[in-house]
């Protein structure tokens, strides 16, 4: 019996997929189609999505092939006015949007598809394709899938621990859920979607841009790979001919002509289209995202929304990526229920945050309204970006009492740029720990000498058997002796063993502000000496003038010691803070440590 079954090769699914092979877990991937997606479809990556193909070491060849569009441009047009342009933004202004990577990576699904296919093939892993689901039932023992088998014309039936529908909008593992109904705003306005290479005198061609015509509608014009450009087309409902066939030619020359209208009076051909739709908007949720914390939806499957805010493969990844090392802990046994009870809670939640967003967004462009539009962009642009997008107080993440710096419980880490003490490169703190599956806890110190036996003492403990910590270890490592993670070539590279030298579940790290000359790594304690690769200095100064430390966490004291405890999606979970000078500062720490993992994970 496979341990995970994941319904739909999309992005969400293969998100899915991906991590939970990394992770050692074994999954089997249904899907309807013979192939991965060719063309079309969802097509931009925002900057958090970025930072995570980066952890996941598969953003090169994105990166490399990918659009990158840094501004947004509006323009309007009226029965008295023609058309111009009324204002152009930064697309992620860094005073307000705090990220690496400030830009919108147009690629086309089929390409993000296309790296995770890659890197499952190298891990051993194929998708079981012309394999629609059908239907389930669930006990105690597990799952019981049925799915129809097209090639050989037959149904067949697997076993499996958990089910993750990732089947798009009309999914059928949702259908299957009980009380899992849709609920929202119902589809509305009509719109039509090109991907083509066009000829225009239009000059804002490689920028996102919005148009909008008071008699005509309004355009969203995004820039793509290989020359082409997306235009989003409204559709007037009196003459949409909604009724007709999504892929007639008619219905495309139709299209063409509303695009043409609005763009008045610049010229617009095409010389070649490689693919057209035609959709409604609705903003809709799911009422369940699980059943009984043994199946579950994600991405479209579990919420629905317009496409104009480059929001939908975006927000599908992060909800698997999301549930992946939580099915992982618990495949283990390593995990208690409430752990997997968080999956619905936190992304829920980010559905209920897109779902509002995006009807009032939609709303703005059906209205042609662009002071409106820009507005409710300016007033959204973080979540947009995806690092905007927090979790509730949980058992995950536990709020510190009284908050100093950046840093919140339930929100991402920020960038910020440190220096690798073992071999002195500059690195970006959130990104240097490669996903492992792993918590991440690391220490903040003044003074590492000063600090010495408060960090010996937690260390100690974290990694005794007296402790939570200690004890969920002790069995991770057996886990992963019998149920061991595929070798791939690019660990080669990523040299995963000296992440988990201490532990399989956590990675121990140590940042302080001393001068690399005035310190050793033989002045760290033995579990931190083992963890020498997450050792940095804190010497690099930012751009807004602070050092990673005050950024995150505030200026320390002088014997100050903070504790900062990283979920392994890259979420702050709590913060904790110490003086050294305490005689019972060290054991306090390790007290808290195993206050805050004993919450939802077991030996």
């Amino acid at each position: 019996m496979d341990h995970v079954t994941v319904a739909g090769a999309g992005p969400a699914g293969l998100m899915l997929a991906s991590n939970l092979v990394r992770f050692g877990v074994k999954t089997t991937i249904l899907d309807d189609r013979p192939d991965k997606t060719s063309m079309g479809r969802a097509d931009g990556l925002q900057p958090k999505t970025i930072e995570t193909f980066k952890q996941l070491g598969l953003a090169g060849s994105l990166l490399q092939k990918g659009v990158r569009v840094y501004d947004i441009c509006f323009w309007n047009s009226s029965a008295s006015a023609p058309l111009h342009r009324t204002g152009r933004e930064i697309h992620y202004p860094p005073a307000v949007v705090d990220v690496e990577d400030p830009f919108i990576l147009l690629v086309h699904q089929g390409m993000v598809e296309e790296v995770f296919l890659d890197d499952l093939r190298a891990r051993g892993v194929e998708v079981l394709r012309s394999s629609p689901f059908v239907r389930y039932s669930t006990s105690d023992a597990g799952v019981q899938v049925e799915y129809q088998d097209l090639k050989e014309s037959t149904t067949k039936t697997l076993s499996t621990g958990f089910l993750v529908g990732c089947d798009g909008a009309h999914s059928k593992v949702r259908k299957s859920m009980p009380g899992a109904e849709m609920v929202g705003e119902p589809s509305r306005a009509a719109w039509g979607v090109l991907d083509g290479v066009i000829e225009t005198d239009f000059p804002d061609l490689w920028s996102k841009v919005v148009i909008s015509s008071e008699t005509e509608g309004t355009i969203l014009c995004i820039p793509r790979e290989r020359n082409m450009t997306r235009l989003y087309i409204e559709l007037h409902p009196s003459t949409a001919a909604a009724e007709t066939t999504e892929n007639s030619p008619q219905d495309q020359d139709f299209v063409m002509e509303r695009a043409r209208a609005i763009l008045s009076p610049f010229k617009l051909t095409w010389k070649t289209v490689d693919w057209f739709g035609v959709y409604k908007v609705g903003q809709r949720v799911s009422k369940h995202f699980s059943d009984a914390d043994r199946v579950f939806i994600a991405g479209d499957a579990a919420h629905t929304h317009s496409p104009k805010a480059a929001q939908g493969m975006n927000v599908s990844m992060h909800d698997t990526f999301n549930l992946a090392w939580k099915l992982n802990l618990t495949v283990r046994g390593l995990a208690l229920p409430s752990l997997l009870s968080t999956y619905t809670d936190e992304r829920r939640k980010i559905a209920q945050d897109l779902i509002s967003f995006d009807y009032e967004h939609a709303n703005a462009f059906a209205a042609g309204d662009p002071q409106a539009l820009a507005a409710n962009f300016a007033q959204n642009i973080r979540f947009i970006s995806g690092v905007g997008a927090t979790y509730a107080p949980n058992v995950l993440n536990v709020p510190e009492p009284t908050s100093r710096g950046g840093l919140r419980a339930g929100a991402l880490l920020s960038p910020a740029m440190v220096t690798r003490y073992i071999d002195a490169n500059p690195v970006h703190l959130q990104l240097d720990i490669p996903l492992l599956g792993q918590f991440r806890i690391m220490f903040f110190t003044p003074d590492v000498k000063r600090a010495h036996a408060f960090l010996a003492t937690v260390c100690a403990e974290a990694t005794s058997t007296r402790t939570v910590l200690g004890r969920v270890s002790a069995a991770a490592e057996a886990s992963y002796a019998a149920l061991q993670v595929p070798a791939a070539e690019m660990d080669e590279f990523v040299q995963p063993q000296r992440y988990t030298a201490v532990s399989r579940c956590f990675t121990l790290a140590v940042v302080t502000t001393m001068a690399k000359e005035e310190v050793e790594v033989a002045d760290l304690p033995p579990a931190l000496r083992d963890s020498r690769w997450t050792f940095y200095v804190d010497d690099v100064m930012g751009a807004s003038g602070e050092t990673c430390t005050e950024k995150w966490l505030g200026k320390l004291a002088a014997d100050e010691v903070a504790i900062v405890n990283v979920r392994p999606d890259g979420y702050v979970g709590s913060i904790g803070r110490w003086s050294v000078s305490g005689a019972s500062a060290g054991l306090e720490a390790a007290g808290w440590l195993d206050g805050y993992y004993g919450g939802f994970l077991r030996a």
